[in-house]
Protein backbone atom coordinates (compact mmCIF):
# COMPACT_ATOMS: atom_id res chain seq x y z
CA UNK A 1 0.00 0.00 0.00
CA UNK A 2 2.38 2.63 1.43
CA UNK A 3 6.25 2.90 2.43
CA UNK A 4 6.95 3.50 5.97
CA UNK A 5 7.99 7.36 6.81
CA UNK A 6 10.62 8.23 9.64
CA UNK A 7 10.36 10.00 12.82
CA UNK A 8 13.67 12.16 13.51
CA UNK A 9 15.22 11.49 16.66
CA UNK A 10 13.29 7.64 17.05
CA UNK A 11 15.30 4.56 17.39
CA UNK A 12 15.32 2.38 14.14
CA UNK A 13 13.79 -0.56 15.89
CA UNK A 14 11.12 1.09 17.45
CA UNK A 15 10.39 3.07 14.06
CA UNK A 16 10.43 -0.48 12.75
CA UNK A 17 7.38 -1.71 15.12
CA UNK A 18 5.62 1.52 14.22
CA UNK A 19 5.81 1.43 10.74
CA UNK A 20 4.52 -1.98 11.09
CA UNK A 21 0.94 -0.58 12.92
CA UNK A 22 1.24 2.27 10.59
CA UNK A 23 1.17 0.08 7.30
CA UNK A 24 -1.10 -2.81 8.47
CA UNK A 25 -3.53 0.26 9.58
CA UNK A 26 -3.72 1.44 5.83
CA UNK A 27 -3.55 -1.92 4.79
CA UNK A 28 -6.60 -3.27 6.91
CA UNK A 29 -8.47 -0.58 6.17
CA UNK A 30 -8.20 -0.67 2.86
CA UNK A 31 -9.51 -4.16 2.29
CA UNK A 32 -12.53 -3.28 4.38
CA UNK A 33 -13.12 0.21 2.33
CA UNK A 34 -11.79 -0.30 -0.52
CA UNK A 35 -10.14 3.41 -0.48
CA UNK A 36 -7.19 4.22 0.42
CA UNK A 37 -5.97 5.83 3.58
CA UNK A 38 -2.81 7.23 4.01
CA UNK A 39 -1.11 7.56 7.61
CA UNK A 40 1.92 9.85 9.10
CA UNK A 41 3.84 9.23 11.56
CA UNK A 42 4.71 11.86 13.59
CA UNK A 43 6.67 12.00 17.26
CA UNK A 44 4.89 13.61 19.38
CA UNK A 45 1.64 13.02 21.40
CA UNK A 46 -1.79 13.59 20.83
CA UNK A 47 -3.49 16.91 22.63
CA UNK A 48 -5.50 15.50 25.73
CA UNK A 49 -9.21 14.83 24.97
CA UNK A 50 -12.72 15.62 26.35
CA UNK A 51 -13.22 12.27 25.74
CA UNK A 52 -10.81 9.17 24.10
CA UNK A 53 -10.33 5.77 24.36
CA UNK A 54 -7.34 4.23 25.70
CA UNK A 55 -6.00 0.38 24.83
CA UNK A 56 -3.28 -1.81 25.51
CA UNK A 57 -1.62 -4.49 22.93
CA UNK A 58 0.50 -6.72 24.52
CA UNK A 59 3.14 -8.54 22.83
CA UNK A 60 4.15 -11.82 23.53
CA UNK A 61 6.15 -15.32 21.76
CA UNK A 62 9.90 -13.78 20.70
CA UNK A 63 9.13 -10.37 21.65
CA UNK A 64 7.66 -9.46 24.73
CA UNK A 65 6.40 -6.31 26.69
CA UNK A 66 3.49 -3.73 26.37
CA UNK A 67 2.18 -0.90 23.95
CA UNK A 68 -0.59 1.47 24.29
CA UNK A 69 -3.11 3.25 22.06
CA UNK A 70 -5.04 6.53 22.35
CA UNK A 71 -7.13 8.22 20.09
CA UNK A 72 -10.22 10.42 20.77
CA UNK A 73 -14.12 9.47 20.51
CA UNK A 74 -14.15 11.58 17.10
CA UNK A 75 -11.44 9.50 15.86
CA UNK A 76 -13.12 5.80 16.64
CA UNK A 77 -16.00 6.73 15.50
CA UNK A 78 -14.67 7.71 11.99
CA UNK A 79 -12.44 4.74 12.14
CA UNK A 80 -15.26 2.91 13.40
CA UNK A 81 -17.71 3.71 10.36
CA UNK A 82 -14.86 3.52 7.93
CA UNK A 83 -14.52 -0.34 9.08
CA UNK A 84 -18.60 -0.81 8.60
CA UNK A 85 -18.43 0.86 5.54
CA UNK A 86 -21.14 3.11 6.75
CA UNK A 87 -20.89 7.15 6.12
CA UNK A 88 -18.39 8.99 8.45
CA UNK A 89 -19.94 11.63 10.43
CA UNK A 90 -19.36 15.31 10.22
CA UNK A 91 -16.78 16.81 12.98
CA UNK A 92 -19.42 18.88 15.49
CA UNK A 93 -19.31 22.76 15.02
CA UNK A 94 -17.07 24.61 17.62
CA UNK A 95 -18.64 24.78 20.73
CA UNK A 96 -21.06 21.53 20.51
CA UNK A 97 -20.74 18.97 22.73
CA UNK A 98 -18.18 16.37 22.00
CA UNK A 99 -18.73 13.29 20.39
CA UNK A 100 -19.12 10.18 22.22
CA UNK A 101 -19.13 7.04 20.95
CA UNK A 102 -21.92 4.27 20.92
CA UNK A 103 -21.71 0.42 21.80
CA UNK A 104 -21.63 -0.29 17.89
CA UNK A 105 -18.59 1.68 16.91
CA UNK A 106 -16.91 1.01 19.87
CA UNK A 107 -17.22 -3.36 18.33
CA UNK A 108 -16.09 -2.38 15.31
CA UNK A 109 -13.29 -0.29 16.78
CA UNK A 110 -11.95 -3.14 18.62
CA UNK A 111 -12.23 -5.72 15.96
CA UNK A 112 -10.71 -3.10 13.45
CA UNK A 113 -7.67 -2.97 15.96
CA UNK A 114 -7.81 -7.15 16.71
CA UNK A 115 -7.34 -7.25 12.03
CA UNK A 116 -4.64 -4.21 12.47
CA UNK A 117 -2.98 -6.19 15.49
CA UNK A 118 -2.78 -9.54 13.79
CA UNK A 119 -1.82 -8.28 10.04
CA UNK A 120 1.06 -6.21 12.22
CA UNK A 121 2.52 -9.62 13.88
CA UNK A 122 3.00 -11.41 10.95
CA UNK A 123 4.98 -7.77 9.90
CA UNK A 124 7.08 -8.07 12.85
CA UNK A 125 7.42 -12.05 13.02
CA UNK A 126 10.63 -11.98 10.24
CA UNK A 127 12.71 -8.89 11.77
CA UNK A 128 11.64 -10.22 15.48
CA UNK A 129 13.03 -13.98 14.26
CA UNK A 130 9.79 -15.79 15.72
CA UNK A 131 6.16 -16.12 16.17
CA UNK A 132 4.98 -12.53 17.83
CA UNK A 133 1.28 -12.47 19.24
CA UNK A 134 -0.43 -9.13 19.71
CA UNK A 135 -3.07 -8.99 22.16
CA UNK A 136 -5.52 -6.00 22.23
CA UNK A 137 -7.42 -5.16 25.47
CA UNK A 138 -8.89 -2.18 26.57
CA UNK A 139 -7.60 0.00 29.08
CA UNK A 140 -9.95 1.68 31.74
CA UNK A 141 -7.29 4.27 32.86
CA UNK A 142 -3.29 5.56 32.67
CA UNK A 143 -0.54 3.12 32.19
CA UNK A 144 1.81 2.62 35.28
CA UNK A 145 4.52 3.20 33.17
CA UNK A 146 6.40 5.81 31.63
CA UNK A 147 6.76 5.52 27.83
CA UNK A 148 10.34 4.68 25.87
CA UNK A 149 8.66 6.28 23.33
CA UNK A 150 5.52 8.05 21.46
CA UNK A 151 4.46 8.51 18.05
CA UNK A 152 1.25 9.15 16.26
CA UNK A 153 -0.82 7.82 13.29
CA UNK A 154 -2.58 11.01 11.43
CA UNK A 155 -4.70 10.84 7.92
CA UNK A 156 -7.41 13.46 7.17
CA UNK A 157 -11.00 11.33 5.98
CA UNK A 158 -12.76 12.05 3.11
CA UNK A 159 -14.87 15.22 4.87
CA UNK A 160 -11.04 16.17 6.10
CA UNK A 161 -11.55 15.21 9.52
CA UNK A 162 -8.35 14.66 10.93
CA UNK A 163 -7.74 10.93 12.36
CA UNK A 164 -5.38 10.59 14.82
CA UNK A 165 -4.14 7.70 16.99
CA UNK A 166 -1.05 8.18 19.78
CA UNK A 167 1.46 4.70 19.81
CA UNK A 168 3.02 4.14 23.31
CA UNK A 169 5.91 1.99 23.36
CA UNK A 170 6.79 0.50 27.08
CA UNK A 171 10.40 0.13 27.72
CA UNK A 172 9.69 -3.34 28.58
CA UNK A 173 9.07 -3.74 24.41
CA UNK A 174 11.90 -0.77 23.50
CA UNK A 175 14.09 -3.19 25.42
CA UNK A 176 12.55 -5.89 23.96
CA UNK A 177 12.97 -5.13 20.26
CA UNK A 178 16.60 -3.51 20.79
CA UNK A 179 19.15 -5.04 18.84
CA UNK A 180 21.41 -7.48 20.56
CA UNK A 181 24.38 -5.60 21.44
CA UNK A 182 23.18 -2.34 21.73
CA UNK A 183 25.01 0.15 19.30
CA UNK A 184 28.71 -2.34 19.17
CA UNK A 185 28.62 -5.73 19.62
CA UNK A 186 29.48 -7.17 22.69
CA UNK A 187 32.18 -10.15 22.47
CA UNK A 188 30.67 -13.76 22.57
CA UNK A 189 30.68 -14.86 26.10
CA UNK A 190 33.11 -18.04 26.49
CA UNK A 191 32.22 -21.66 26.47
CA UNK A 192 32.48 -22.85 29.79
CA UNK A 193 33.32 -26.27 31.12
CA UNK A 194 31.64 -26.58 34.08
CA UNK A 195 28.22 -25.26 35.59
CA UNK A 196 29.38 -23.34 38.22
CA UNK A 197 31.82 -21.51 35.49
CA UNK A 198 29.01 -21.31 33.32
CA UNK A 199 26.42 -19.66 35.82
CA UNK A 200 29.72 -17.01 36.93
CA UNK A 201 29.88 -16.07 32.99
CA UNK A 202 26.12 -15.63 32.30
CA UNK A 203 25.95 -13.04 35.55
CA UNK A 204 29.35 -10.65 34.67
CA UNK A 205 28.62 -11.27 30.42
CA UNK A 206 25.13 -8.71 31.02
CA UNK A 207 26.03 -6.19 33.35
CA UNK A 208 27.53 -3.35 31.43
CA UNK A 209 24.88 -3.00 29.28
CA UNK A 210 21.83 -3.59 32.03
CA UNK A 211 23.63 -0.52 33.57
CA UNK A 212 22.16 1.60 30.97
CA UNK A 213 19.14 0.33 31.75
CA UNK A 214 18.84 1.18 35.63
CA UNK A 215 17.17 4.49 35.69
CA UNK A 216 14.29 2.91 33.35
CA UNK A 217 11.16 3.09 35.29
CA UNK A 218 8.79 0.52 34.55
CA UNK A 219 5.56 -0.18 35.77
CA UNK A 220 4.70 -3.05 38.11
CA UNK A 221 1.18 -4.62 38.99
CA UNK A 222 -0.40 -6.62 41.47
CA UNK A 223 -2.18 -10.02 40.87
CA UNK A 224 -4.79 -11.17 43.53
CA UNK A 225 -6.32 -13.87 41.49
CA UNK A 226 -7.36 -15.20 38.06
CA UNK A 227 -10.89 -16.34 37.17
CA UNK A 228 -11.92 -17.84 33.69
CA UNK A 229 -15.55 -16.82 32.27
CA UNK A 230 -18.11 -17.46 29.34
CA UNK A 231 -18.41 -14.38 27.23
CA UNK A 232 -22.07 -15.53 28.12
CA UNK A 233 -21.42 -14.39 32.30
CA UNK A 234 -18.59 -11.30 31.22
CA UNK A 235 -21.74 -9.97 29.14
CA UNK A 236 -23.97 -10.24 32.15
CA UNK A 237 -21.82 -7.89 34.42
CA UNK A 238 -23.79 -5.21 36.89
CA UNK A 239 -23.19 -2.91 39.89
CA UNK A 240 -22.59 -4.76 43.00
CA UNK A 241 -22.12 -8.19 41.18
CA UNK A 242 -19.36 -10.88 43.08
CA UNK A 243 -17.08 -12.61 40.83
CA UNK A 244 -15.11 -14.92 42.66
CA UNK A 245 -11.06 -15.88 42.03
CA UNK A 246 -9.86 -18.79 41.71
CA UNK A 247 -6.98 -18.05 44.72
CA UNK A 248 -7.64 -18.91 47.83
CA UNK A 249 -7.25 -15.75 50.51
CA UNK A 250 -4.43 -16.88 51.81
CA UNK A 251 -2.64 -17.61 48.43
CA UNK A 252 0.64 -15.66 47.51
CA UNK A 253 -0.64 -12.68 45.08
CA UNK A 254 1.39 -12.12 41.81
CA UNK A 255 3.51 -9.29 40.74
CA UNK A 256 3.93 -8.39 37.64
CA UNK A 257 6.14 -6.80 34.61
CA UNK A 258 4.57 -6.15 31.26
CA UNK A 259 2.32 -9.24 32.36
CA UNK A 260 4.58 -11.65 33.43
CA UNK A 261 5.38 -12.86 36.88
CA UNK A 262 8.70 -11.73 38.68
CA UNK A 263 7.65 -12.12 42.14
CA UNK A 264 5.06 -13.29 44.58
CA UNK A 265 4.13 -12.15 48.36
CA UNK A 266 1.83 -11.00 50.66
CA UNK A 267 -0.11 -8.14 50.87
CA UNK A 268 0.28 -5.31 53.20
CA UNK A 269 -0.89 -2.24 54.64
CA UNK A 270 1.12 0.84 54.81
CA UNK A 271 0.01 4.59 55.77
CA UNK A 272 -3.84 3.45 54.13
CA UNK A 273 -1.71 2.25 50.59
CA UNK A 274 -1.72 -1.66 49.78
CA UNK A 275 1.94 -2.73 49.50
CA UNK A 276 3.43 -6.31 49.01
CA UNK A 277 6.10 -7.92 51.05
CA UNK A 278 8.01 -9.57 48.91
CA UNK A 279 8.44 -14.05 49.89
CA UNK A 280 9.50 -15.40 46.38
CA UNK A 281 11.36 -13.81 43.99
CA UNK A 282 10.67 -15.63 40.25
CA UNK A 283 13.69 -16.91 38.47
CA UNK A 284 13.39 -16.70 34.55
CA UNK A 285 13.23 -19.91 33.00
CA UNK A 286 16.44 -20.91 31.17
CA UNK A 287 14.35 -20.35 27.80
CA UNK A 288 14.24 -16.87 28.64
CA UNK A 289 17.60 -15.38 29.35
CA UNK A 290 19.65 -15.16 26.10
CA UNK A 291 22.58 -16.66 25.62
Amino acid sequence: MSGASTSPGMKRELQAWIDAWKISTEDVLFQVSGHPSKFEVVSEPLAAADTELRYTIVASGKVQGEMALRLSDGAAIRLARKFLGEPVPAAPPEGAAPERIGNDDRDALEELLRQIAGLAATAVAEAAGGEVQLQVTRAEGPWAWTPESIAALRTRDEAGNEIAIEIRISPALGAALAPAGGDGAAPAAPQASSGAHAAASNADFPSAGYRRLHDVGLGVKLRFGTRRMSLRDVLALSSGLVVELDNALNSPVDLLLDGRVIARGEVVVIDGKYGLRVTDVVEPSPGVASA
